[in-house]
């Protein structure tokens, strides 16, 4: 958390000063912040959504996600649709094959598309069924891998069908569930409560997820599946400069606010006594000295609604969001250090985190995991200079 906070403070210091320097006033208040640092973000990087959605069409997304799947870790995924029963037409199921046995290792549904009606938002990966054996027979595990995008178009008039097209985010969050998938599928352990993402450190289970989105950001990744869906032209350079730069932008304040939350979620559980020497505002005011950039108004009360610290899984653990992220940004590293463009080499990187990250699952401590595949304990360097935080 130091480590986090200190290469972090100095550079939160001049994005409030950048945020100051484009507004043209020194008044910035708490609640300023948003607004100016969206509308500086905009003027810096002229990024728009929605303009980068027809290079982003779902079924090269989808060609583009799977053959990185092979590319990494040795294996095949394939249409299955017709094998398994399906719950709307619009899902489709299919089949993971080892690319050298051609045996199946397991299989998964996709639901991809909003409806309001019936599905909640947000997306997920969630058990089908978990690897486990059975007698002489092992059972393969099945995965859901759910997203809320919009649906493909059909204008029957025309014939200009539009497929789905995806925001950019939307492609990292269908990168990030499928990290959650492949530990569920790739995993080869044979005892369900420990086989996949089951028994798994709450603080290490976002370690795939946030792994693979790190290959969106990836050239020959990206420009592998970014392209046009009428003309087939390729993202343009410039918006993918735009992509990288933006991704840097205000990194100081992000991560300064969420080691501000994970500091202050720890203390209160572990330090904070009812009736003691400090209340809990107090407790809040000491950390924000150090973690954040504008003291905290006197009569803010957000510690009220910060259901982490009390409800939903995170309480003493709201830390993990960084510590997951300082894993796979390691995690990352190691193929950054053998060479992106290197394809045996990456190859031989996948196949040892596959081996590891995604096949041993709850079977062992996430920090043998962990050091199984790289070799020795995690570094916050890696994190730092993906944000932009210290030099390449």
């Amino acid at each position: 958390m130091e480590e986090l906070r200190s290469a972090s403070y100095e550079a939160a210091l001049q994005e409030l000063a950048d945020i100051k320097a484009f507004a043209k006033t020194d008044d910035i208040q708490p609640w300023d912040v948003s607004y100016w640092s969206e509308r500086m973000r905009e003027s810096q990087f002229d990024l728009n959504d929605e303009a980068l959605r027809p290079y982003f069409p779902l079924p090269r997304v989808l060609e583009g996600l799977f053959g990185l799947a092979e590319r990494l870790f040795g294996i095949t995924i394939a249409a299955a649709d017709g094998q398994a029963p399906v719950w709307h037409k619009d899902v489709r199921y299919f089949a993971v094959s080892d690319a050298v046995t051609k045996a199946a290792i397991a299989y998964f549904y996709l639901d991809p598309y909003s409806r309001p009606a019936e599905k909640r938002g947000g997306a997920w990966m969630d058990e089908c069924i978990v690897r486990a054996k059975q007698g002489d027979t092992v059972r393969l595990p099945v995965a859901y891998l759910v997203c809320n995008q919009s649906p493909p178009i059909a204008n029957p008039d025309n014939q200009d069908n539009k497929p789905s097209l995806m925001t950019f985010l939307e492609v990292e969050t269908l990168f990030h569930e499928f990290g959650h998938g492949l530990q569920h599928m790739l995993t080869q352990v044979n005892y369900a409560g420990a086989a996949g993402i089951n028994n798994v450190e709450w603080d290490a289970v976002e370690l795939p997820s946030q792994f693979m989105e790190n290959w969106c950001y990836e050239r020959d990744t990206l420009f592998g599946m970014a392209k046009h869906y009428q003309t087939g032209e390729p993202l343009p350079e410039a918006e993918y400069q735009k992509l990288l730069a933006a991704r840097h932008f205000m990194t100081g304040s992000a991560i300064l606010r969420q080691v501000n939350f994970g500091w202050l979620d720890m203390v209160l559980h572990s330090q904070y006594q009812p009736g003691g020497e400090e209340t809990v505002w107090q407790v809040r005011d000491r950390l924000a000295a150090t973690t954040t950039i504008l003291k905290p108004l006197p009569e803010d009360a957000s510690l009220c609604s910060f259901g982490h610290i009390f409800a939903g899984g995170y309480a003493a653990g709201y830390y993990s969001y960084f510590w997951a992220e300082v894993l796979s940004a390691d995690a990352f590293a190691a193929f950054e250090a053998v060479g992106l463009d290197q394809s045996e080499q990456i190859s031989a990187t996948g196949h040892r985190f596959r081996e590891t990250v995604l096949a041993l699952g709850g079977s062992r401590h996430p920090m043998d995991v962990f050091k199984a595949f790289r070799g020795r304990e995690p570094s916050t360097e890696a994190l730092l200079r993906h944000r932009g935080l210290i030099a390449a």
